[in-house]
């Protein structure tokens, strides 16, 4: 169950922060970035404006200009104020371009955007309250999920799942794994980069096991395809599958159903063939493993989760907004 009084406090704590914030697509502010030292690389979230391909990018695929940012922000702001049943940071620009993004700059396909993703958090509450990285030490440490420190030629995030070989599924379940990836979704959202170019995501299945597959659920692929299809404000521009056995096949036969036409055709089953990645993602900005040509040591999930400790509050201050009767409670 939730805390009211914290919630409240954070709450309270947030408003006070949103006209001198130093980085505006968060919640909360930090006298300094959050980052950690890993030898002669820091590895920290990526908080800077558009730079000048982002910008392109943004105007190109987005529609976005800065007199179509203003004026979509302040219709966005007015029909959310009519959804009497949300609580949400509405005084926060960067808050609400974050949603505005992904729809093109479309105020009514945002809002909607908005409530899907806080409906989902409603159906989904006994995941989402008081989900913060502090609680979920156990998916990190096991190292089956991490992010490449570098974007990819397009400049997106590129997440890798390693669910074959690394995954302990007897002291790891697939609700935890759930749990690590909205970490990661909930932190790439603050970043503009990110938010403009997307992110592209990995499986590695090498070596699932029969009893791994069996930890798969027909509920579990629904409420999967569901996040990514209608509740996740971030552009999903890949998904691909690599290493996967023959066993693969019982497992995206849950997926498979409830997927639509647009998420189908951004699902690539490459297996060994690195050439048919590559077609997708430059091996220069893939790790040899994958037969890229990029040294940077690879960052863990444990060095990630040690960042996002970081900032615990930032994601206690996400939980603090969406629908009354979830943060009330």
């Amino acid at each position: 169950m939730c805390e009211k009084s914290t919630m409240t406090s954070v709450i309270e704590s947030v408003n006070l922060q949103y006209k001198q914030k130093k980085f505006p697509t968060m919640l909360t502010d930090f006298d300094e970035m959050p980052a950690i030292k890993l030898g002669e690389y820091t590895l920290t979230f990526e908080l800077d404006p558009l730079g000048p391909v982002g910008q392109g990018v943004a105007e190109r695929e987005l529609r976005e200009t800065p007199e179509r940012q203003k004026k979509a922000t302040e219709e966005l702001r007015t029909l959310l104020k009519e959804e009497k049943d949300l609580v949400l940071p509405l005084d926060n620009d960067g808050w609400l371009i974050r949603f505005l993004r992904p729809c093109k700059y479309y105020p009514e396909s945002a809002r909607d955007l908005v409530k899907n993703y806080y409906g989902f958090k409603v159906k989904h509450k006994e995941l989402y309250c008081g989900l913060v990285p502090s609680k979920e030490a156990n998916i990190f440490k096991h190292n089956i999920i991490t992010v490449f420190p570098n974007r990819d030629q397009l400049g997106r995030r590129i997440l890798l799942l390693e669910l074959g070989k690394r995954w302990k599924h007897k002291e790891v379940n697939l609700d935890e794994v759930f749990k690590g990836c909205v970490l990661f979704m909930e932190a790439a959202m603050v970043e503009p980069e990110t938010q403009v170019n997307g992110a592209v995501v990995i499986f590695d299945m090498d070596g699932l096991s029969l009893g791994q597959t069996w930890q798969f659920t027909p509920p579990f692929a629904k409420r999967i395809v569901d996040w990514l299809q209608e509740s996740v404000p971030l552009r999903v521009k890949g998904i691909h599958i690599i290493n996967q056995p023959k066993l693969f096949n019982i497992v995206f036969a849950l997926f498979k159903p409830f997927l639509k036409e647009k998420l189908r055709n951004r699902i690539y089953f490459h297996g060994s063939d690195r050439d048919s990645l590559h077609n997708h993602i430059s091996p220069k900005c893939l790790p040899p493993a994958y037969g890229g040509t990029i040294e940077m040591t690879r960052v863990t999930g444990d060095q990630w989760y040690q960042l996002l400790l970081k900032c615990d509050q930032e994601f206690r201050a996400i939980n603090s907004y969406g629908y009354k009767e979830v943060i009330s409670n």
